[in-house]
């Protein structure tokens, strides 16, 4: 028994260090080199602040609308539905969603929603969404604003994030970023 029991409490040990010491000082040395030294990024805008990497409630037809969120987004806990995609109450939901979009996006087909604007992220907090599904909602967009759709989209190019290093990633849209600047024409 006694040789079994030193090299678990010596491995035991080692793991102890090694993970509750050198591997959380790495993992905080990489964060080091990422945006905002891996702290979270807030805007303050008219004497509100927003959390930039976290989803918030648009639903205004003059504000560009984020994916989904299965947490209401509730920044304090994250989570999915937990609902596979042939759950007839997801399907429900999904159903109802399409047919929200379609109402307040008119001369868009059933064909050109976005799946990302019906579904929720894994989180229920993604702060991003594609072009593509920002395009698709210029024209609501324009008019509720009474803009130029050109100019409109010329703003979601110019807010339009490169993947990381031009390899990792696709390019993507953060939505409060986009309705800020939007707010700013």
């Amino acid at each position: 028994m006694k040789t079994n029991i030193i090299p678990a409490i010596r491995l035991t040990l080692f793991c102890a260090v090694f993970f509750c010491g050198f591997y959380t000082l790495s993992v905080l040395g990489i964060a080091q080199l990422a945006p905002n030294s891996g702290k979270g990024e807030t805007i303050t805008e008219n004497g509100k602040t927003y959390h930039v990497n976290v989803a918030q409630a648009f639903t205004e037809d003059k504000y560009f609308w984020p994916r989904p969120s299965a947490v209401d987004y509730n920044g304090a806990s994250s989570g999915g539905s937990n609902k596979c995609t042939s759950n007839p109450d997801y399907l429900a939901e999904v159903e109802a969603r399409i047919d929200t979009f379609l109402l307040r996006n008119p001369g868009v087909s059933r064909k050109d929603v976005p799946a990302e604007l019906v579904t929720a992220s894994g989180s229920g907090l993604d702060p991003h969404i594609s072009v593509a599904s920002a395009l698709v909602q210029v024209k609501r967009v324009a008019k509720a604003r009474n803009l130029p759709e050109d100019k409109v989209s010329a703003l979601i190019a110019a807010n339009t994030e490169k993947p990381l290093l031009g390899l990792l990633g696709t390019e993507k849209v953060n939505v409060l970023k986009l309705n800020l600047a939007l707010n700013k024409l």
